[in-house]
């Protein structure tokens, strides 16, 4: 009888584990579709500008308008969604994700169009809201590492590979279809999330005290301002990165080149999680940096801009995690609330970035774009030069709990 019960017991311990990572994958994909949501227009700037009757500065502010959106997103709803089921909550915020992206898809005018993303920010922010610290709720206290590796992953891999995906939906079929295509996959999700997350009541919200302790931590303070002068950077020139290439490429090798630059940066996604955030964001200002002095001079050929893409790429694509590893490794004691400040000032990063760079690239011209992130990404590097030591020793002091976090080890 014991043999039985025991046998019983691990049937169900298992069927537990496989439906909580059956969520995290499910989770991952959400966050997937986000972050690819929010990145869409980057490979589709010059037909949507064309089709919508604006310019290409204009085009490029959706990415600001859904940015300040999903920064705001996440303090303000809590209060709003109350002891709903988070469940129910994220199956919503992908259905408007759905709603927004059709909108999108057929929108007559810019208006309708930025209307559409607004709905878009809400959507991305409550998502951020809710995937943190979700994993530890779906699986094992052991899994969680692992599993918060497994969903976050879904940031890199959209920011290096959703953007050319929808640049070739876009060139085979036209923009509004790539558009669309992010609602049906919504529409998928929402069902999925309902069908694979277990029930969530509603946790307490981080509090607004909890983030000011975070940021009396110096080293939080630090990583922010890393985040701000990369993201900021690397937005406002690669929202404009089609036609920044396309006169000296074609439209036709749009999606090859962006599938070349997302290849790369599921590269250096993986080698950042391999090392300290210190020094992984050193290679991914770096690379920014080289890239934007380089560009106006070797980005003028077919050849070159392949090669600046790929170093691009591949620098680019460890900021996320190393930046996840940083705030974790300076507030290890305080997860949901660094994260929560290291979203809001993401996500507001990419609005100032593709601001800036609309700005710029209407007054003086695309090309002169790539200044920006040269500029601000040697500054970064300067920062951390200046805080290497101290960085260094946080890192290690934390080692166990940014590996279990953050490298799935």
């Amino acid at each position: 009888m014991t043999s039985i019960r025991a046998a019983d017991g691990d049937q169900e311990t298992s069927a537990v584990r496989t439906r909580g990572w059956a969520a995290s994958v499910t989770m991952a994909a959400t966050v997937f579709t986000v972050v690819t949501a929010e990145m869409l227009p980057v490979g589709l700037l010059t037909p949507l500008s064309s089709a919508l009757h604006v310019t290409e500065g204009a085009a490029g502010l959706s990415l600001t308008v859904t940015g300040i959106v999903a920064a705001i997103a996440p303090p303000v709803l809590p209060a709003l969604l109350g002891k709903l089921d988070r469940r129910t909550v994220l199956s919503a915020l992908m259905v408007l994700l759905a709603v927004a992206a059709f909108a999108a898809a057929v929108a007559p005018v810019f208006a309708v169009y930025l209307g559409a993303r607004v709905l878009m920010g809400i959507s991305i922010g409550g998502v951020w809201l809710l995937a943190v610290g979700l994993a530890r709720r779906v699986v094992p206290a052991h899994a969680a590492g692992p599993a918060t590796s497994l969903i976050f992953s879904g940031i890199g891999i959209a920011s290096v590979l959703g953007v050319p995906a929808g640049a070739y939906v876009g060139e085979l079929a036209g923009w509004r279809w790539a558009f669309a295509g992010i609602g049906v996959l919504s529409i998928a999700l929402a069902v999925a999330l309902r069908r694979y997350l277990p029930s969530l009541a509603a946790e307490q919200a981080v509090r607004l005290r909890d983030v000011g302790a975070v940021l009396r931590i110096r080293q939080v303070r630090v990583g922010l301002a890393l985040v701000a002068l990369i993201v900021t950077g690397h937005f406002a020139a690669y929202t404009y990165v089609r036609p920044l290439i396309e006169p000296h490429t074609g439209p036709a090798l749009i999606g090859t080149l962006l599938l070349a630059y997302g290849a790369a940066g599921v590269a250096g996604n993986f080698l950042s999680g391999a090392l300290r955030p210190v020094r992984a964001l050193m290679i991914v200002a770096g690379g920014i940096g080289l890239v934007a002095y380089a560009m106006p001079v070797l980005g003028t050929t077919l050849a070159g801009s392949l090669v600046l893409l790929v170093i691009w790429g591949f620098a680019y694509g460890g900021t996320s995690v190393s930046t996840q590893a940083w705030t974790h490794a300076a507030a290890p004691s305080a997860p949901e609330s660094s994260s929560a400040v290291l979203v809001g000032v993401f996500n507001g990063s990419i609005a100032l970035g593709a601001f800036t760079g609309g700005q710029v690239a209407d007054r003086f011209g695309t090309t002169t774009v790539t200044w920006l992130p040269a500029v601000l990404a040697t500054a970064a590097l300067a920062v951390l030069l200046a805080n290497y030591r101290t960085a260094a020793s946080a890192a290690e002091s934390s080692s166990p709990k940014v590996s279990s976090s953050f490298s799935g080890e």
